[in-house]
C-alpha cells in the first residue's frame, strides 16, 4: 500500500479524512486549516492512498494539543484504520512508519490517549498493548496515558496534574463543551447541539480551544471534545442530536 504524506503543497487536493469527500464542507474547511498551522510545528498526517478511514497523525508532544508533560516524545493525535481497510494490516503499516520516523528524529518514544476499554476516537488499548505500549499515567474517569518508550530509563510522560478530577466547581451551571478543530466533526455537531440545548432552554457554553497554548493548559485530557453538566465531567465522545437530546431528557430538559 502506498502512503502519502500531507503537506502544505498537496493540501488542499487529497481526501484527508473520515469519509467526507466535499473540499467545501465546513467539517473538512476546519480540519484542513487546524493541519495547515499544524504541519509548520512538525505534525506528520500520513495516509494510505485511499479515500476513507485509513491514516496515523501524529506531533512532537512539545507541541500536541493536550495538557501532558513528555519531552522528548511524540504523541500521536490519531490512529484510525476503519471500515473495508481493516484486516489488512494498515494499522500495523502505520504505526512502524510512526515509530521509524521516531526513531530517526532522536525521540524518546511514543505518547497516546486511550481508555480502561476500547471506545470512540480513543486509541484500542488492546491493540496497542499488543504493539508494545504500556499504562503511564491515568486521569479519571476512564482516560489513560500509554507510551512506548524506545529506550529503558527514560522519563516517563504524565498527565497535567489539573486534568486528574472529572469534576470543576469553577465551571458555570449547564453544559460546556470543550474543543478544538483537530476533528473534523466537532465544526458541524458543536453547533447543532448548541442549538438542541437552546430550544430545550438549557444552559450553555462552547469553548472553543483555538490555539496549543490554550489547549496545552485545558482542564480536560481529551480536548477535542470533552462535554461536561455543572462542572462534572459527562463524555469525550462527539455527540449526534439523538445522543445529546437523551442527555438533555436525562438532566430535566424535557
Amino acid at each position: 500500500m502506498e502512503l502519502i504524506r500531507i503537506t502544505h503543497e498537496n493540501l488542499e487536493t487529497e481526501h484527508i479524512c473520515c469519509a467526507i469527500a466535499s473540499n467545501k464542507d465546513c467539517q473538512v474547511l476546519s480540519k484542513k486549516a487546524w493541519l495547515k498551522e499544524s504541519l509548520g510545528e512538525g505534525l506528520v498526517f500520513l495516509k494510505c492512498n485511499v479515500r476513507g478511514k485509513c491514516f496515523i497523525e501524529y506531533i512532537p508532544s512539545e507541541y500536541a494539543w493536550t495538557p501532558i508533560e513528555a519531552d522528548g516524545y511524540i504523541y500521536i493525535n490519531c490512529l484510525w484504520v476503519s471500515g473495508q481497510f481493516k484486516g489488512h494490516g494498515y494499522s500495523n503499516l502505520l504505526l512502524e512508519e510512526c515509530i521509524k520516523d521516531s526513531k530517526e528524529k532522536g525521540k524518546k518514544g511514543l505518547v497516546i490517549l486511550s481508555s480502561q476499554k476500547k471506545m470512540g476516537f480513543l486509541s484500542d488499548p488492546k491493540f496497542m498493548r499488543y504493539k508494545g505500549f504500556e499504562t503511564v499515567d491515568t486521569a479519571a474517569p476512564y482516560f489513560e496515558l500509554l507510551y512506548l518508550p524506545f529506550d529503558k530509563g527514560v522519563e516517563k510522560p504524565r498527565f497535567k496534574a489539573f486534568v486528574k478530577d472529572p469534576r470543576h466547581s469553577d465551571m458555570p451551571e449547564g453544559f460546556t463543551i470543550y474543543y478544538t478543530n483537530q476533528c473534523p466533526f466537532t465544526a458541524k455537531y458543536v453547533p447543532i447541539l448548541e442549538e438542541l440545548a437552546k430550544k430545550r432552554n438549557a444552559p450553555f457554553q462552547a469553548v472553543h480551544i483555538q490555539t496549543r497554548e490554550q489547549a496545552q493548559n485545558a482542564l480536560v485530557p481529551f480536548t477535542t471534545f470533552s462535554l461536561f453538566y455543572n462542572g462534572e465531567f459527562i463524555t469525550h465522545e462527539i455527540q449526534s442530536e439523538k445522543k445529546f437530546e437523551r442527555i438533555l431528557i436525562e438532566k430535566g430538559f424535557n
